[in-house]
């Protein structure tokens, strides 16, 4: 053993045995008896309570009488040992607030790890060793997790490797080690160990990977960007700017005190004092929920699930651990208040940092108030923004008193203090001081405690927008409605053109964020409450953004059904805040516009995923506006329809189609005509859904004969789908097939992607039972074409009929496998592959369930392991011989 920096020798294995039975006891104390049986075991001397006597007055000498005591339990070691200081420092390392931190500490702990903990005790430290080990496992993880979030991949993943050697069946270090190689710029060997793992967990265990692993499954399919960040850093606003932080030292350091004991913190201060910055200094890089841009206390979980990198978001947050940031808050406390409790509430091991102009109100909430900097380091802020507009200045005596004299008058807001150091690039220290004087002559030193940081600020601002000309100044006022930033297409709707944006982000008044096709523009949100403020027509700009909103739905909404609308989903995706602010705006004030823009973006709630927040609107629409046009309350009722239907409701859907043709009446121009036709061939979908094919088929042919009269041709291909595929219900095969061609034929004459893979997809399901061969070419198409349009649930629908038709061609692996991976990919994004043809799914279910349980269990295991290439790539073409059959 060592004492101090002295290595001491303690004697042959008894003594050890001694050590080591009292080191297992971390300071307790043992029986004569307990000590006897680690020293000896089954073979005690004659008189062992001689021989411990001994063995302890010896081991007294050498650690002194203070460090080895005996009381009315035994013996005692009263002394640090490498056990009690590993613990220490790995529970240190688990309660740092940076990953910085706790990779050192987690560094130290494991350098005291020597080996096989007790290797003198047998049975007896049997218990205590395994709980060493379970414990070493879990800080060699924790360590790689700290590289990982450091940013250091490549140490994380040669680490991880050994771990994974020797610790086969731990799920945590595997998902680790994929994380790296993917970080690493190595994804074929993150696939590989993937599947390495699944492999190994079936073969030895017959088990499936944990929802971890399969969490991280899905994002590597999906090719999620967040991969290639910190687990807490989802998104590129989260990144802590370029510029140096200046101060706030005495803050970071109550910061980590204070979140050392509580679970809640807020960070309080006006406006433009810095909390977001200071936030993301202290916290490094983890999750931060921006909630600037949030209208209506609804959209917060949906925010929350966004930052933390989530697909969907979940009825009920659960297993969340570490810190959430949740900035701006201020707009939305008692929402947010009430999502804080319930955040932490169902994740123990979850903290939450606020950044607010307010308390939160939060039984339980620590406050830390963030004031403007004290004048050294507002000096100092300056001096370094001023240097980096001014290459190779530095301040002489003259320019330290203006600074000095810049810092008093802007009372230390950093923002006001950056917005000024901007200005220094065309104006002389003692300008810009003359110029704050002259034009805010309220901004002299005011006591502290008598601040009024609010009004401060907004002096600040008013400088820095007053130096706009007159024209640019009054065209800013009107952009603080944008949520979320805008393109210049969009300025321009509010008349704001190129040259006129350009000035504004010279000044500093608009940031530009040129790495987005197109450039997108964004207000600080300070400079955004100013001009809100101060807009003379504030109802004007609102309605002219929810007119732009409108506009945006209305331009883009058609292309979702042609070859732009893969497109069309990025565009409306990336607007999605603007199209929540013009749909509340019109809410309250224009509801039959609400209507109309609801009903519309129909296809938009189905392809993006929003269903429930489509729902929840076009319910609100439907009710605001009662006096709209049929034609927009028929279209809503559609939507609504639809949306229930894709969300397993079919009895609702159905009647909200009924009421949406109710509403529609008989149609007097081309727009009504078009619904109806649409409703027309919905109908036919629910009564193919329902096996009442004839009426499916008149429904259908209803459909066409109005989508010819209006000579929409695209328009006709859905309604001649859903018509072959009723023909062929009706026993009416090679009608209906030729009914089916003749409409593929024509979505890919006027490049109607979309259409075209749904054609393909009926047209190959018709062909399962006859000629399953045939029906693979059909197939590939439509799996093509809904790729092209990023239709996954398709693209799964079409791989469970492929798996009917390699059953059919005689290759039932191959079968079982496609079938068990599109089923789980489904569940795993919430996707129903049953709703459209649930007669066919249900006998392809039972065809695959009758096969022989072996095989059924091979099929799960490579279910799992194959990405979705490799899964297409098990469907041949023409010829399936290419295939290896499994029996």
């Amino acid at each position: 053993m060592v004492l101090g920096s002295t290595r001491v020798e303690v004697g042959g294995p008894q003594p050890r045995r001694l050590v080591q039975a009292l080191v297992t006891a971390r300071g307790g104390a043992l029986t004569e008896e307990q000590l006897a049986e680690a020293i000896w075991g089954d073979s005690p001397p004659a008189n062992p309570a001689a021989s411990l006597q001994a063995y302890v007055s010896r081991l007294r000498k050498l650690l002194g009488a203070q460090a080895l005591t005996r009381g009315p339990g035994g013996y005692a070691l009263i002394a640090q040992s490498d056990v009690l200081n590993f613990e220490a420092l790995v529970a240190q390392a688990r309660a740092a607030q940076r990953p910085a931190d706790a990779l050192r500490d987690f560094r130290g702990a494991l350098k005291l790890w020597r080996g096989r903990p007790y290797p003198d005790l047998e049975a007896f430290g049997d218990q205590e060793r395994h709980q060493l080990i379970e414990q070493h496992a879990a800080a060699l993880e924790d360590q790689a997790a700290a590289l990982l979030a450091v940013g250091d991949a490549p140490a994380a993943v040669a680490e991880l490797r050994t771990a994974v050697r020797d610790e086969p069946y731990r799920e945590r270090g595997w998902e680790l080690l994929i994380l790296g190689l993917y970080r690493s710029a190595r994804q074929a060997e993150a696939f590989s160990a993937l599947r390495q793992v699944r492999a190994l967990l079936a073969d030895d265990l017959g088990v499936d990977p944990g929802p971890e692993l399969q969490n991280l499954e899905r994002r590597l399919l999906a090719q999620d960007p967040s991969l290639l960040l910190d687990a807490g850093a989802r998104l590129p606003a989260l990144q802590r700017p370029l510029t140096h932080f200046v101060g706030r030292e005495n803050e970071k350091r109550l910061l980590s005190e204070a979140m050392a004991e509580t679970r809640l913190m807020t960070l309080v201060g006006p406006g433009g004092a810095g909390k977001t910055r200071l936030a993301l200094e202290w916290a490094g890089t983890v999750p931060l929920a921006r909630l600037a841009d949030v209208h209506s206390p609804l959209d917060l979980p949906s925010v929350i699930a966004q930052a933390l990198g989530m697909a969907e978001t979940p009825g009920r947050f659960t297993g969340l651990r570490g810190l959430l940031i949740l900035d701006n808050c201020e707009h939305l406390t008692s929402a947010v208040a009430d999502l804080a409790v319930t955040l932490l509430a169902d994740n123990p091991e979850l903290r939450i940092l606020a950044t607010s102009r307010e308390a939160l109100g939060v039984d339980g909430e620590r406050l830390l108030p963030v004031d403007p900097l004290p004048q050294t380091d507002a000096v100092v802020l300056l001096s370094d923004r001023i240097a980096a507009v001014r290459p190779g200045w530095r301040p002489d005596e003259s320019d330290s008193r203006e600074l000095a004299r810049l810092a008093e008058a802007l009372d230390g807001i950093p923002l006001a203090l950056e917005l000024a150091a901007a200005r220094a690039r065309v104006l002389s220290l003692a300008d810009l001081t003359g110029l704050l004087g002259s034009r805010f002559p309220a901004l002299g030193p005011v006591p502290r405690n008598a601040l009024n940081p609010h009004s401060t600020l907004e002096a600040t601002v008013a400088w820095s927008v007053n130096l706009l000309p007159p024209g640019e100044r009054q065209i800013l006022l009107r952009l603080w409605p944008f949520e979320g930033g805008f393109t210049l297409e969009a300025a321009e709707a509010l008349g704001c053109d190129l040259d006129a944006l350009s000035s504004m982000v010279s000044r500093s008044v608009v940031s530009a964020d040129t790495t987005l096709t197109p450039a997108r523009y964004r207000m600080l949100e300070i400079i955004r409450a100013y001009c809100r403020d101060r807009d003379p027509d504030q109802a004007g700009s609102r309605a002219a953004h929810a007119a732009w909103s409108r506009d945006l739905v209305a331009r883009t909404v058609p292309d979702l059904r042609g070859k732009r609308s893969a497109r069309s989903i990025r565009v409306l995706n990336r607007e999605l805040p603007n199209i929540r602010a013009g749909l509340v705006h019109d809410l309250a004030a224009a509801p039959i516009h609400a209507l109309r823009t609801a009903g519309l973006l129909e296809w938009f709630w189905l392809r993006a995923g929003h269903v429930a927040e489509g729902v929840r609107l076009l319910e609100q629409a439907l009710d605001g506006a009662p006096e709209a046009a049929p034609v927009d309350r028929a279209r809503a009722f559609s939507a609504w329809g639809t949306l229930y239907w894709i969300g397993g409701d079919i009895d609702t859907g159905w009647e909200l189609v009924q009421r949406a043709m109710a509403e529609l009446g008989r149609p007097t121009d081309d727009d009504e005509r078009r619904l109806l036709a649409q409703l027309q061939y919905y109908e036919g979908m629910f009564w193919t859904y329902r096996g009442e094919f004839q009426r499916a088929a008149d429904s259908a042919r209803a459909s066409i004969e109005l989508a010819e009269q209006i000579g929409r041709a695209w328009f006709g291909t859905v309604p001649q789908i859903v018509l072959g595929s009723a023909l062929v219900g009706l026993g009416s095969l090679a009608e209906g097939q030729r009914v089916l061609r003749a409409a593929i034929a024509e979505a890919q004459q006027n490049a109607y992607g979309w259409a075209g893979g749904l054609g393909n997809l009926t047209l190959a399901r018709s062909m399962l039972n006859d000629d399953p061969r045939g029906a693979l070419a059909p197939l590939h198409r439509a799996i093509e074409l809904f790729r092209e349009e990023d239709d996954a649930a398709e693209v799964l629908a079409c791989l469970v009929y492929g798996a009917r038709a390699l059953l059919h061609l005689g290759h039932p692996l191959e079968a079982a496998t496609l079938h068990t991976a599109a089923y789980q990919r489904a569940q795993q994004r919430g996707i129903r592959l049953d709703n459209s043809d649930p007669i066919t799914t249900a006998a392809i279910r039972a065809e695959i369930e009758a096969l022989e349980p072996e095989l059924l269990a091979s099929a799960r295991r490579r279910a799992g392991e194959l990405a979705e290439d490799e899964l297409v790539g098990m469907l041949p073409g023409q010829d399936s011989r290419a295939l290896t059959s499994e029996r």
